[in-house]
C-alpha cells in the first residue's frame, strides 16, 4: 500500500525535477545569447567598419525591443501556452545570430538586435509561468534560485566560450555555432517533453479562474522595484572597474578581482537565497534586510579608500547579499500574480530590468564624464535605499496572491 501511494508522488517529483532542469537550460541560453554580440565587438568593429557608438546602438535596440515586448509575451504565454512561446524564443534567438554570421553587415546587426530582443522577452514570462505551475510549493524558492543561477552561469561562461569559438572557427563561425545552440536546446525541450502552462490549464476548485485585471498596484510597485534593483547593480557591474581605478587608485587587476568577487558571490547568494525563500513568507522583509546591509557596505566602499583585500571582501559580501534577494524577489511577483496570470505578471515586472538597462548606461556614464567616480557607488546606495523602502511596502500585504497556494497547482 505504501508503494502504491508513493509511486504517484515520486512520478510528480521526477517530472518537477525534469522541468526545472529543462527550464534552467533555456535560461542559460538566454543569458549566453545576450553576451555573444558584445563579446564579438572587436571582430564586428573591424569587419563592419563602424565605431563603438554604432555597436552600442545595437545594444540599445536590443534593450528597447526586449522592454517593449516583455508584457505582450507574458500575455501570449498565459493564453496560447508558455511552452510554445519558449520554443519560439529559443529558435528566434538562434536564428538571429546565425543570420548575422551568414550576412555580416551593419543592417543585419541591427536586425539581429531586434530579433534577439524579441527572443529575450520570452524567457522570464514563459519560464516563470511553467515553474509556478509545476514546482512543488515547498520548494518553489529553491526552484527559482536554481533557474536564476543558471542564467548567471550562462553569462559567466559566455566570454570563455565565445573566445574558444573564435579561436577554433573565427568570428563568423562563432556567431553561427553560438546561434545553433538555441534551436538545439529547443529540440531538447521538445524531445524531453517540457510541460506547458497557460491560463486555459489553470483551475481553481475545478473551474477556470475568472478574468482579473493584471495591472494591479502591487505589480506596478514591483515593476518599479525591479527597475531600482537593476539601477542599483548596473552601476557597480558596468562601471565598477573604471570607478575604482580612477577614483580610488585601484590597479586594473585589483579592480577586476573585486568585480569578479562581486559577480561570483552574487551567483552563490542566489542559491543560498532559494533555501531562505522557502522558509519564510516575508519575502519583502528578506529583500529589505539584505539590501539595507548592502547599502551600508557600498556606502563604505564609496566613502573609504579600502585596501585591496578589504575592498574585495566588501564587494564579495555586497554581491552575495544582492544574490540572496533574487528568489525572494521572484516569490513576491508570484504571490502578487492572479491565478493563471504568472506569465503576464513576470512579463510586466521584468520590464523594470529593461528600463534599468536603458537608463543605467546613460546615468552612470554621465557620472563618470563629470569626474565623480565615487558617485558610481554613491548613486547605487541611493537606489538601494529606495529599493529597501519599496520592498517593505510590497511586504505589507503579501498574502494577496498566496493564501491558496494549492490553486496554483495544475488540477487533473
Amino acid at each position: 500500500m505504501v508503494d502504491v501511494l508513493a509511486a504517484p508522488q515520486q512520478a510528480k517529483s521526477d517530472t518537477a525535477l525534469r522541468t526545472l532542469v529543462l527550464i534552467s537550460i533555456a535560461h542559460w541560453v538566454s543569458h549566453f545569447h545576450m553576451l555573444v554580440v558584445p563579446m564579438l565587438f572587436p571582430f564586428l568593429k573591424a569587419q563592419l567598419g563602424v565605431g563603438y557608438i554604432e555597436l552600442g546602438f545595437a545594444l540599445t535596440v536590443f534593450a528597447v525591443v526586449s522592454g517593449l515586448t516583455q508584457a505582450p509575451m507574458g500575455y501570449l504565454a498565459d493564453h496560447i501556452g508558455a511552452r510554445k512561446i519558449l520554443l519560439i524564443g529559443l529558435a528566434v534567438g538562434g536564428f538571429a545570430l546565425i543570420m548575422l554570421g551568414m550576412h555580416l553587415s551593419y543592417s543585419w546587426l541591427i536586425a539581429s538586435a531586434v530579433l534577439l530582443g524579441l527572443a529575450n522577452s520570452v524567457y522570464h514570462p514563459a519560464d516563470y509561468a511553467i515553474l509556478a505551475a509545476h514546482m512543488d510549493e515547498a520548494r518553489m524558492g529553491r526552484a527559482f534560485s536554481i533557474h536564476t543561477f543558471a542564467g548567471f552561469l550562462g553569462g559567466a561562461v559566455a566570454p570563455a566560450v565565445v573566445a574558444a569559438l573564435v579561436t577554433v572557427s573565427g568570428g563568423v563561425g562563432a556567431l553561427i555555432v553560438a546561434g545553433a545552440i538555441g534551436p538545439l536546446v529547443a529540440l531538447l525541450l521538445i524531445v524531453a517533453d517540457v510541460p506547458d502552462a497557460s491560463a486555459a490549464d489553470r483551475r481553481v476548485d475545478g473551474e477556470h479562474p475568472p478574468k482579473q485585471n493584471i495591472i494591479t498596484p502591487a505589480l506596478i510597485v514591483l515593476t518599479v522595484f525591479f527597475t531600482l534593483l537593476s539601477l542599483s547593480n548596473a552601476g557597480i557591474g558596468n562601471f565598477g572597474v573604471v570607478a575604482l581605478m580612477s577614483g580610488y587608485g585601484a590597479s586594473f587587476s585589483s579592480a577586476n578581482i573585486a568585480l569578479t568577487a562581486f559577480l561570483g558571490f552574487s551567483a552563490v547568494g542566489v542559491l543560498a537565497g532559494g533555501f531562505l525563500a522557502d522558509r519564510t513568507r516575508r519575502h519583502g522583509q528578506v529583500a529589505a534586510a539584505c539590501f539595507a546591509i548592502n547599502a551600508v557596505i557600498v556606502l563604505a566602499i564609496a566613502g573609504l579608500n579600502l585596501p585591496s583585500p578589504l575592498l574585495t571582501a566588501a564587494m564579495a559580501m555586497a554581491g552575495f547579499l544582492g544574490g540572496v534577494i533574487a528568489p525572494s524577489r521572484d516569490m513576491l511577483v508570484r504571490d502578487a500574480a492572479p491565478p493563471g496570470a504568472a506569465g503576464r505578471a513576470f512579463g510586466i515586472v521584468s520590464t523594470g530590468f529593461n528600463l534599468g538597462g536603458i537608463v543605467s548606461p546613460l546615468l552612470f556614464g554621465w557620472i563618470m564624464d563629470q569626474g565623480a567616480p565615487h558617485w558610481v557607488f554613491g548613486a547605487s546606495v541611493v537606489f538601494m535605499v529606495l529599493t529597501v523602502l519599496l520592498a517593505l511596502v510590497t511586504d505589507r500585504s503579501p498574502q494577496g496572491g498566496s493564501e491558496a497556494p494549492e490553486a496554483r497547482v495544475l488540477q487533473p
